[in-house]
């Protein structure tokens, strides 16, 4: 009994090795073909501190998602794109003209709204307002700059536009936005690009000409918005509409071409900023210290992917396939870190084997009939020894980590058509795959080795002292993950927001005041919270 004892104790106070020192490696490196017999598959090996690549994965997994960009301003990638022919376009102005520069349309209404005036009245005697809409003729190229990057704002979010543009992101030129517009159309002209994705509080098609590619469907003399009464309902409005486009799938009116992906957490493509991103909370990730060389590779690798034409890249549906991961866990997680962090000393006993099942229904596609663990010398017998190690679970990591991607690795011709975009792509979905697959593995063989589940023998009865400790590594592996993964899916008002009430993240530029003044963390660290959607309407400050 006491080396059955021993030996469960030994497995449970097995705790995840430190990560090594902070540093970062490219990212080919650390993502090898995930069923090469080369990768060192071993469940005590938790990813290099600085790995990027599940950044990259949750940044992909969240474009043209209002949510996650308001969440995580700061922009990382830049994704050329399509507006299908028959999208509706909108332009709040001062006149009925059709714009000749470069100007503003929103995918909605309500936002641009809060930009229709009229140049022949003042404010004060103002009656009614222009807004005029116009509908695509063509598919329009655009650029997409994913975070909150049409907000106006310091740290962060405009630094990839304004590095593009200027080789610099300067706070005091945020508000430049006729110099942005008109420059950017310059730069994107003999690329064939028409305009430019962008999110504020909803988002934005900056359209550089008016006269190719869209018709002006109607123009409206609109009540005005400028009295005091009115703008309130107006400011709401423009929110509610932001949060139709706050989860998957987004805002669907703009086409991303991810085979084209640049992104800023590649570490190949922009190694000057793996030091500057070392011992910083994912809200300070910037890309303004990016290096010279490497902002000029970034421009080469842009305007070649802009130049390469339409018929190129693998075919893999890259935006369903990180869904398709993302479904799998995003609420088994969060339904695991539940268990787990309600579950008591009195509830101990009863609640551990229930946790054990939830592991085994993740890894059920995964676990072979003939999958045994090692100390069963034979059939329906259980054998204990000392220094149990978990190479008989090796199997059920391996197939759970390579299944979504394997067809891709194995198939030459597919290899062949894969764009350096989506070979970054593939390796960010492996690596980070392959991590909540350890993870939930050798919390799996934890439990089984305690003798905790359904199918596969182990010790008898474990006692609560041993059940304590398997729940202290359970949970620092499961928020471990969690938190490493930083996926907004988990984040939510809780409790649930009422039928009158949404739920909001802080958004520019509804601060209340100028936001670049605040010292607080309301805003640099937004956290979400009920507000009412119709009168007598929240504070937002």
């Amino acid at each position: 009994m006491f080396l059955v004892f021993s030996a469960v104790v030994a497995v449970v106070l097995t705790v995840l090795p430190m990560a090594s020192p902070p540093r970062q490696i490219l990212l080919q490196q650390i993502s090898p073909d995930s069923g090469s017999s080369t990768f060192d598959w071993n469940l005590e090996a938790t990813p290099d501190t600085n790995w990027t690549g599940h950044l990259i994965f949750d940044t992909v997994s969240s474009l043209l998602q209002h949510w996650p960009n308001t969440r995580h301003r700061n922009g990382h990638n830049i994704v050329p794109g399509s507006v299908p022919v028959g999208t509706l376009l909108y332009h709040g102005r001062g006149n009925n003209a059709i714009p000749t520069l470069p100007e503003w349309t929103a995918t909605n209404p309500e936002h641009s709204f809060t930009f229709c005036w009229d140049s022949m009245t003042n404010n004060g005697s103002i009656a009614g307002c222009w807004q005029l809409t116009f509908v695509t003729v063509r598919p329009l190229r655009v650029l997409y700059f994913d975070g909150s990057s049409g907000a106006k704002m310091e740290n962060g979010p405009m630094d990839a536009q304004d590095l593009l543009l200027w080789g610099t992101a300067d706070p005091a030129r945020r508000m430049d936005e006729r110099e942005r517009i008109n420059d950017l159309c310059a730069w994107g002209k003999y690329l064939g690009i028409d305009g430019y994705v962008r999110m504020e509080m909803d988002f934005e098609v900056m359209v550089c000409d008016f006269s190719n590619g869209v018709e002006l469907l109607s123009a409206d003399y609109l009540s005005a918005w400028m009295k005091e009464s009115a703008r309130e309902p107006l400011i709401f409005g423009t929110i509610l509409s932001g949060s139709w486009h706050g989860r998957y799938p987004g805002e669907t009116r703009v086409h991303l071409d991810l085979t084209k992906l640049i992104s800023f957490y590649d570490t190949s493509l922009t190694p000057s900023l793996i030091p500057d991103r070392e011992s910083k909370e994912r809200w300070d990730h910037r890309v303004l210290g990016i290096s010279a060389p490497d902002l000029a590779v970034v421009k080469r690798r842009l305007q070649d992917v802009l130049g390469s034409g339409t018929n190129m890249g693998s075919g893999v549906d890259w935006k369903t396939l990180y869904r398709v991961v993302v479904d799998r866990y995003a609420d088994r997680l969060e339904t695991l870190d539940y268990l787990l962090d309600t579950t008591t000393t009195e509830s101990l006993h009863e609640r551990a084997p229930i946790i054990q099942t939830e592991l085994r229904i993740m890894l059920t596609p995964y676990i072979l009939y003939t999958t045994r663990p090692s100390w069963l010398s034979t059939a329906g017998s259980a054998s204990y020894v000392e220094g149990i190690d978990e190479a008989w679970a090796l199997p059920v990591w391996r197939a759970c980590a390579t299944r979504h991607t394997e067809h891709i690795h194995k198939n030459s011709g597919l290899q062949s058509r894969l764009t350096s975009s989506e070979r970054l792509l593939l390796g960010a979905l492996d690596g980070t795959n392959r991590e909540i697959c350890r993870v939930l593995v050798r919390m799996w063989a934890t439990g089984v080795h305690a003798g905790l589940d359904a199918l596969l023998p182990g010790k008898e009865d474990s006692s609560t002292l041993v059940l304590s400790q398997i729940l202290k590594q359970w949970r620092t592996h499961a928020h471990s993950l969690i938190a490493w993964l930083d996926w907004s899916v988990w984040v939510k008002c809780r409790p649930t927001c009422p039928a009158e009430e949404i739920c909001y993240l802080p958004t520019w530029p509804y601060f209340g005041v100028n936001e670049w003044d605040r010292k607080d963390e309301q805003w640099k660290r937004p956290q979400p919270r009920c507000i009412r959607k119709f009168q007598p309407y929240s504070v937002l400050t």
